[in-house]
């Protein structure tokens, strides 16, 4: 028996139950049969058979011709829809872990699932641009979708298409649908392609790759694979839940209307106890309420301080375990699992690249970058977010030598690039976020620029590229990295915070009469 299916066949009931009066008949029959097959199957009386113990057995005898199984799946998952009801995660898994079987190789795997996946979600908006938008305004009423929540999702997609196509490759039932949805709602594929192959390279590394470095424990891979893709599927959902509601509770007249509501529902007999009982309890928690209130609404105090700080305890809580740890003696996790990886996909011509990338997050590169942003920001008259940059790296410098001096940790076995001192934090990780502090201030000088050439996204690619090259090239460890990164982001952000702070206090005191 499984309570979850149980539990969603009983709410989507009652769903139907009470909407049954506004629903389309097709939507209830629909919804109905999804019902009964959900507590058919929570119930237990049909055992269905384990898809991810018959792939696996499919991949281990087929071989070389887990190239075509494979990249058949990622191909038909957006480009026929069959992501809809086939595990997408579980068979790029199972791909890395015949590889990691040593019966395919991995980077011809990699490759062939990229391009496979870009196939089909090419397919996919293409199906979309030259019949989409028709079926849809043929056939949309039925399930109640009108002319005007069509403009509204062409209008998401013009304004947030291309982070929708990418975030979206990894929650399950977005990636099917999301080519397709692009391709009627008018996206262009010129903005479309680009995010998609850059989503799609994402996808495909980490799921190959997870399979090709775990392939000895595969049934717990792909639990956490599957309990990962849930997490930042609610995730997504919660934050665009959350959005929309600020957004909605903005306005004064729905807070008003909110409020006629809640009142006439506390009139009614059957609440009139209850609402007497909560009417203390919300007095009581409306000042914190209003607190939590003012910390996720953008403007003075806000969102962005909250931003600020969430950054700077992740990275703080990330830096400081990883000391303790290497302070006990113990080895943080991932270590030498991914320095064994980098050694198995070692290729001769991606080392060289990386020796000349790995030098964008090296000091004087930052210092460079620090020197140019803080001259054109005194120059636009902003002194402020110029001694930001300049305190960041400040800190950043003196927090990384510090702890290397004091741990003193050695550096991994036969680098491939020049090294010098103690391993953690790398140096080269805690610089490269510079670009993304750079980044940062100048969108908020200059958000149009920024917008145009994608200041933010390019800084993150670049500081995660200098990362992962230190372990690539041997030159440090995956906490050594992390550790880095870490350090850095709470150097930046602890300043951003308190030039907040100066500034919110400054325009405080020039508003008063």
């Amino acid at each position: 028996m499984k309570p979850v299916w149980l539990g969603g066949a009983v709410l989507l009931a009652a769903f139907l139950v009470w909407r049954r009066r506004r629903l389309e008949p097709t939507l209830l029959i629909g919804g109905a049969l999804a019902a009964i097959a959900m507590a058919v199957y929570g119930s237990g009386l049909i055992v269905f058979p384990d898809v991810e113990k018959l792939l696996v057995d499919i991949g281990e005898r087929l071989g070389t011709w887990t190239y075509l199984l494979v990249g058949g799946l990622a191909f038909l998952e957006t480009g026929a829809f069959v992501g809809l009801i086939a595990p997408g995660e579980t068979a790029i898994l199972l791909g890395g872990l015949v590889a990691g079987q040593g019966q395919i190789d991995v980077v011809t795997l990699l490759a062939i699932v990229w391009a496979c996946a870009v196939a089909g979600d090419v397919t996919s908006f293409v199906l979309g641009r030259r019949l989409g938008r028709a079926f849809l305004v043929k056939h949309g009423r039925t399930v109640q979708i009108t002319e005007e929540r069509l403009a509204t999702v062409e209008g998401f997609f013009d304004r947030h298409g291309g982070k929708a196509i990418l975030i979206g490759r990894f929650v399950g039932l977005v990636r099917a649908i999301a080519p397709f949805l692009a391709g009627s709602s008018g996206m262009r594929f010129r903005r479309f392609l680009p995010y998609d192959i850059l989503g799609a390279g994402l996808w495909a590394s980490t799921f190959v790759l997870l399979g090709y470095a775990f392939w000895q424990s595969f049934d717990r891979l792909v639990e956490y694979a599957k309990r990962g893709a849930f997490a930042l599927g609610t995730t997504i959902t919660l934050l665009v839940a959350i959005v929309w509601l600020v957004r909605w509770v903005r306005r004064p007249a729905n807070r008003e209307r909110a409020r006629v509501w809640i009142d006439r529902q506390a009139q009614r007999p059957a609440l009139r106890p209850l609402a007497r009982l909560l009417t203390p309890v919300v007095r009581t928690a409306e000042a914190p309420a209003r607190f939590v209130w003012d910390r996720v609404t953008p403007g003075d105090l806000g969102l962005e301080l909250t931003t600020l700080m969430a950054v700077a305890a992740v990275g703080a809580f990330t830096f400081f375990a990883h000391i303790v740890k290497l302070d006990d003696g113990r080895l943080p996790l991932g270590d030498d699992t991914s320095l064994a990886l980098t050694t198995n996909l070692r290729v001769d011509a991606v080392v060289d690249v990386l020796r000349v990338v790995t030098d964008l997050g090296s000091l004087p590169v930052a210092i460079a970058l620090v020197v140019v942003a803080s001259l054109y920001l005194l120059w636009r008259r902003q002194a402020l977010p110029a001694l930001v940059l300049v305190a960041g790296l400040a800190i950043t410098y003196a927090a990384v030598h510090l702890s290397k001096d004091a741990l003193d940790r050695p550096r991994p076995l036969d680098p491939l690039v020049d090294t010098a001192g103690s391993a953690y934090p790398s140096g080269h990780a805690a610089y490269a976020v510079t670009w993304v502090a750079v980044a940062v201030v100048l969108s908020r000088a200059r958000p149009s620029l920024a917008s145009r050439l994608g200041f933010v996204v390019v800084s993150l690619l670049i500081a995660a590229v200098v990362g992962l090259s230190r372990l690539y090239l041997h030159a440090h460890y995956l906490s050594d990295v992390t550790g880095g990164w870490g350090v850095a982001a709470m150097a930046f952000s602890l300043c951003a915070v308190l030039a907040l702070l100066v500034s919110y206090t400054r325009d405080t005191v020039r508003a008063r009469p």
